[in-house]
């Protein structure tokens, strides 16, 4: 985990960086998180009833197919507006919100605009929509300290006297009825309406958009704020509709149908959902929402002090960089990326069930881009561990393709590599070493040296790997080889053996392809059984996988004796680990170098047939 600590480091450390970018600067994100918070308000709202005091009076499509012998094409007659003004007028509703401009006079009908500004006497409680206009515009506006009276304005301590503004108010209407308030839709980046304004500032004096308007004469605070996150109820058409045609005919009759008191005490909005004029939004709940369910739904707000709140700035930041920290810490600690991936789940789960719940009590806690950032960075930690894994393994193959055969290899990749650290293990050593090679370096040249001990080498390496062996390395003329590691091989001394006698048979055939001249070419095979460390030993700049300890001593002062005895010798251990696989030839107890007690020598002499 050493040599992986570092990316991990690095990757984390980006990723830490990224997190603080993304949500305290770039926001590349937000319009998935947007739309995860969406689809949450969405979900909740469906289970909610709206307000059952907001009323919306609908000129919907049947409303202008029944009006049309009335009232003849939209736009109709003023008039035919002040009518239903007295008649809901009569039941005392709360407040009659106008969602429909009458920003320009009747040029052709002007005796309609009078009857309509007549019936506005009936009730000081109707309010009509205004638009703000774009502010590059406002250098040529009318002067907000002359218009401020007529419409409602809030002057503040910070009100230039001299401002001015380019507003668009209800010119149909006469100047005294002007309870107005700006009905411009708001919406996000993405084009959705998620906010509505409530106070435009124009260098210091505040417009009321008509929700603050209507909700502070009704007596329900109106916060002094720019805008505020809708809280929706219910679905498109949730509102209590009622086709303006029904209620207008209604008004006409001599014996009413409809209950007289069905609008007392309301907030009757009137507005319209006509396909063919197009009042339609992009909102959380629907692509195609009606415009004054989006008025209704902002006085529904302020009505019943119900609106969504967004989490603390630091919210998404300090959760990303807790997210990301904890899964460094999991790659640096050496954690299986799968359960690590598993506990991200489980936290994911969680911080989007956390949400979804939140969202019902109307708090917006943005939890999909720290998960997004989090899962990224797993998959770049994970990517790089694979990597690593990786690397380590085909540097195993490269390293180990020298020491053992390839089917050895696979055998060790498949079973999850080597101990690197080392460890202690029951093995069998063979030294075998060339006699006569000072001769025969003197009758040929140093290339010729070269090509002989490598076709030599070759030969027995082969004899080696083909009898399961692991090569150690070559000392000068001199081989060293073991059984039993990196794999299990509990014949090993028995292999090591029979490896030995093959040999022995290979180097005559190699005496034979040199010919009597180098007829001095010989070798002599030590062989020891016993513990020994095996692993990965040397610096860090180098490591070889060898095998240290008593044994491989003892392995080489034996392939010392055998020069004028035996071409082959044995210890006891090794004989007696071969059971009865050879015969052996006894060649007495020998004093080796380093120890007191003398060493029993023995020569394999023929292969017995035993299964």
């Amino acid at each position: 985990m050493e040599t992986l600590s570092k990316p991990l480091i690095r990757i984390v450390a980006l990723f830490l960086l990224l997190a603080v970018v993304e949500t305290v600067w770039l926001h590349a994100l937000r319009p998935l998180e947007n739309r995860l918070s969406d689809f949450f308000v969405r979900q909740q709202a469906q289970h909610l009833q709206p307000d059952p005091d907001i009323v919306i009076v609908d000129i919907d499509d049947a409303s202008l197919a029944r009006m049309q012998d009335l009232a003849g094409q939209w736009p109709w007659p003023r008039s035919v507006h002040g009518e239903l003004v007295r008649g809901i007028a009569v039941q005392q509703p709360a407040a009659i919100v106008f969602d429909i401009l009458f920003s320009e006079r009747d040029q052709y009908r002007p005796e309609s605009d009078r009857q309509f500004n007549e019936a506005l006497d009936a009730a000081d409680n109707i309010y009509f929509p205004m638009i703000r206009r774009d502010p590059v515009l406002d250098a040529e506006g009318a002067p907000l300290a002359q218009i401020a009276p007529m419409l409602g304005l809030i002057r503040t301590e910070h009100a230039d006297p001299d401002a001015r503004v380019a507003l668009l108010p209800p010119l149909a209407i006469d100047p005294r009825h002007w309870r107005s308030g700006t009905i411009n839709f708001e919406e996000d980046a993405d084009g959705v309406g998620r906010r509505y304004r409530l106070y435009t500032d124009v260098r210091g004096w505040l417009i009321p958009s008509l929700p603050a308007r209507v909700a502070t004469d009704l007596g329900y605070p109106a916060p002094r704020q720019d805008d505020m996150i809708l809280a929706w109820r219910g679905q498109a058409r949730s509102f209590r509709h009622i086709p303006y045609a029904e209620l207008y005919e209604d008004f006409g009759r001599e014996h009413p149908l409809r209950p007289q008191d069905e609008l007392s005490g309301k907030i009757v909005i009137v507005g319209t959902a006509a396909t063919g004029l197009h009042d339609v939004r992009a909102t959380p709940i629907s692509s195609l929402y009606p415009g004054m369910e989006i008025l209704a739904t902002a006085l529904d707000n302020l009505k019943n002090h119900r609106t969504m709140q967004k989490a603390p700035a630091w919210f998404a930041p300090l959760l990303a960089l807790g997210l990301i920290a904890a899964l460094g810490a999991a790659f640096l600690h050496g954690n299986n990326a799968l359960r690590i991936g598993l506990g991200l789940a489980a936290a994911s789960a969680l911080l989007l069930g956390g949400s979804y719940l939140a969202t019902g009590w109307l708090r917006l806690t943005p939890v999909l881009t720290p998960l997004l950032l989090a899962w990224t960075c797993y998959f770049a930690c994970a990517l790089a561990e694979y990597l690593h894994e990786r690397r380590s393994r085909e540097q195993a193959v490269q390293m180990f393709s020298r020491f053992v055969n390839p089917y050895v290899v696979k055998e060790l990749i498949a079973h999850g590599g080597l101990n690197r650290a080392g460890e202690s293990r029951q093995i069998t050593v063979l030294f075998s070493d060339i006699r006569g090679f000072t001769t025969l370096s003197e009758r040929h040249t140093p290339q010729q040296v070269v090509e002989l001990l490598n076709r030599y080498f070759s030969l027995q390496v082969e004899v080696i790997f083909r009898h399961g062996g692991s090569l150690d390395k070559f000392i000068g003329d001199a081989i060293m080889a073991f059984w039993g590691a990196p794999l299990d091989d509990a014949q090993h001394a028995r292999h090591a053996v029979e490896a030995a006698l093959e040999m022995a048979e290979v180097l005559q055939r190699f005496r034979q392809e040199l010919g009597h001249d180098d007829i001095e070419f010989d070798v002599g095979i030590g062989i020891h059984s016993g513990p020994a460390v095996v692993g990965l030993i040397g610096s860090e700049q180098r490591r070889e996988y060898t095998a240290i300890g008593d044994t491989v001593n003892l392995a080489s002062r034996i392939e010392g004796l055998t020069k004028g005895v035996s071409r082959i010798l044995v210890s006891r251990d090794t004989m007696e680990l071969c059971g009865d696989a050879f015969d052996f030839q006894p060649f007495g107890s020998y004093k080796v170098k380093g120890r007191e007690q003398e060493v029993e020598l023995f020569a394999p002499t023929s292969r017995r047939n035993v299964q």
